[in-house]
């Protein structure tokens, strides 16, 4: 049994929520998943935008803001990281770790991660040999989304 108080997160907003009263920006528990070796796998979204408010990111945005999480959580956390997910509805992300389901940690990780977004001056692995559609990034764009997600760094925690 996963004592979510402990590692940080209200156990009622644990799962799958009803995607009308989630807010954004936010970082939420998904889901937990232990395997038969006892290691634990925690999915985390990463919510940049409200769900079905018009107000999605954009492709190059989302694609730009993925780079940064992929090179971000695989440097700051690398014996947990197993992948980030573009969320298809553009408000986000999914975050996969492996043995860390601390919130703080997740939460650090991700305001060093955006405060990197702000210092960058390219974008990473946005290379022809590294990315299959490399010429579709927006450092701009994905620094004011950075900018706009660390403004409300206070409210990460208020999910629903």
């Amino acid at each position: 049994m996963i004592d979510f108080e402990a590692l940080g997160w209200s156990s009622d907003t644990v799962g799958e929520l009803d995607h009308r009263r989630l807010k954004a920006p936010s970082v939420k528990l998904r889901g937990v998943h232990a395997g038969a070796a006892g290691d634990i796998v925690y999915a985390v979204d990463l919510r940049l935008r409200r769900p079905n408010a018009d107000a999605c990111l954009s492709s190059t945005e989302l694609h730009s803001i993925e780079h940064f999480l992929l090179e971000g959580y695989g440097r700051l956390l690398p014996q947990h990281f197993v992948g980030i997910g573009v969320m298809g509805c553009q408000t986000g992300f999914y975050l996969t770790l492996l043995g860390e389901g601390r919130r703080a940690v997740i939460e650090d990780s991700l305001e060093t991660i955006l405060k990197g977004v702000l210092a960058a001056d390219a974008v990473p692995y946005a290379r022809v040999d590294q990315c299959g559609h490399w010429r579709h990034h927006d450092l701009a764009r994905a620094q004011a989304v950075a900018r706009e997600v660390l403004a409300q760094r206070a409210a990460w925690r208020d999910v629903a």
